[in-house]
């Protein structure tokens, strides 16, 4: 296997996983990422567990302020140790610890909707429009869609618009 479809797999693993807080497939994904990374030794589950515990208390209280730096750096950590998981494994382990984070991928992708937390404050004006959420033009994703915590959108003038929560067009 190539290191970089290693690396597309862990990143996107990081992202998957960190995008599942919050939602009803947290628990089952915090359960399959623990076991994938622990690797089937009950004291190094729970230690997981416990690492994945901190993500979701840290991506649901934001203490810095900074709601996206904190996603990103949440994708970054779980990223890492996919990616730490795959460099050490070999042969035939490798492929199939690879295998198990593609079920975890292919479960959240097809299942998890929008998410927006923490967003943050918007204004528009002068014809212009300003959301704090989502905004989906294509329609809505597979999965039920979360908004938590939008900051205030405000509109003032002509033309413009201002939406706080979630938009499908």
């Amino acid at each position: 296997m190539l290191f970089d479809e290693l690396t597309a797999l862990a990143t996107e693993g990081g992202r998957v996983v960190v995008r599942a807080v919050g939602t009803p497939f947290w628990p089952v994904t915090q359960r399959r990422a623990a076991k994938l990374v622990g690797r089937g030794d009950a004291e190094r589950v729970r230690t997981e567990l416990v690492r994945l515990d901190g993500t979701a208390q840290a991506l649901t209280t934001s203490p810095s302020g900074d709601a996206d730096a904190e996603r990103a750096r949440q994708e970054g950590l779980w990223a890492g140790r996919f990616e730490a998981l795959l460099d050490q494994l070999e042969g035939s382990e490798r492929l199939d610890a690879a295998a198990e984070l593609r079920v975890i991928l292919a479960s959240l992708t097809t299942t998890v909707g929008d998410t927006a937390i923490d967003t943050g404050d918007a204004m528009a004006h002068g014809g212009g429009s300003a959301i704090t959420g989502i905004r989906n033009a294509s329609g809505s994703r597979t999965g039920p869609s979360k908004a938590a915590h939008t900051g205030d959108a405000e509109a003032a003038g002509p033309g413009s618009s201002a939406v706080t929560g979630i938009v499908y067009e």
